[in-house]
């Protein structure tokens, strides 16, 4: 959010339905997309800057679905993607095989939802632009590490905002 926000984007943050005092129930990932584009839809109308979508965890997993394949949502961020099953939620990311938007991909290194080998392989699989990003010592949450993060984030988003700022003076 913070990583962001500095760069002036605005930045809606919010709990899927059924998390914290959000209304509903949680719908193992199916509503949860429907979410995301309602999100997607009112950003849309309160701003007319590019949209990116930023997610962490469960909320990677179901941003990416959501938004790999909509055009007003040119770049996509997962931090902390995870790879393995968790609390009996399996993922599966083969949509991003022919996702050519810019993907960005942060991973602690100690993650137990994303162990080492097991993410690398799977974004190896995902179609180019990518970047994988792993935080040394990082765990699932980056306890001890958002700095590093941040950093992470920040430094790609300067690499493709260059590049596009490039290829439109072309």
């Amino acid at each position: 959010m913070k990583a962001l926000n500095g760069f002036g984007f605005p930045v809606l943050r919010f709990n899927f339905r059924g998390t914290g005092l959000s209304e509903g129930e949680h719908a193992n990932g199916v509503g949860e997309i429907d979410d995301v584009r309602a999100a997607i839809d009112w950003l849309e109308q309160e701003n007319k800057l590019p949209i990116i979508c930023a997610g962490f965890s469960f909320g990677a997993a179901v941003g990416l679905r959501a938004t790999s394949a909509d055009p007003r949502v040119p770049l996509l961020i997962a931090l902390g993607l995870p790879v393995v099953p968790v609390e009996g939620r399996a993922y599966d990311f083969e949509f991003l095989t022919a996702c050519t938007k810019p993907k960005l991909f942060v991973s602690g290194s100690r993650d137990q939802y994303a162990p080492p080998g097991k993410l690398e392989a799977l974004v190896n699989t995902f179609a180019e632009p990518k970047k994988l990003i792993r935080i040394e010592a990082g765990d699932h949450f980056f306890e001890g590490r958002l700095r590093e993060m941040r950093e992470a984030v920040e430094s790609w988003l300067k690499e493709i905002l260059i590049k596009e700022v490039l290829i439109e003076e072309m």
